[in-house]
């Protein structure tokens, strides 16, 4: 099921400039869940990262996958209206750049979830090729 962003606003608290997802292709709630991120040169992060070379900085590229799984887990009816907080990252590698004009597939699978503690494996690429791979653990409160 396709999501735009009015729809990943109902499910997530993130606006812009902070909604780093553009939409969710789909997803299965509790599951998983598939979005994309189409990088512009419009970015307001390209003016300071870097000028001579802009380069969507990693750190946004691992919130943005957040955001993917966070569709997944606050989408679960009895986490409605909940937020979702980093607890963690680990297993995280940068294998590429992400530049304007790219459009980035987000992937989280949530691998565990009990109580209101889990964890997301998380994988961004860009034409097929990985560009980011990280666990994410995340708290729902």
């Amino acid at each position: 099921m396709r999501l735009g962003v009015k729809e990943i606003e109902a499910i997530i608290p993130h606006r812009h400039p902070f909604l780093l997802v553009d939409y969710i292709e789909d997803f299965e709630p509790g599951q998983w869940a598939v979005g994309y991120k189409c990088v512009t040169f419009r970015e307001d992060f390209f003016k300071g990262h870097f000028p001579q070379e802009p380069v969507m900085p990693g750190v946004l590229t691992i919130e943005a996958l957040a955001q993917v799984g966070a569709v997944a887990i606050l989408s679960l009816e009895e986490n409605k209206g909940k937020l979702a907080y980093f607890a963690g990252i680990n297993k995280c590698r940068f294998k590429g750049k992400i530049v304007p004009g790219d459009k980035v597939k987000l992937e989280t699978i949530i691998i565990k979830n009990r109580g209101s503690i889990g964890v997301g494996e998380a994988i961004a690429s860009v034409d097929g090729k990985v560009v980011v791979k990280a666990e994410l653990m995340f708290a729902v409160g």
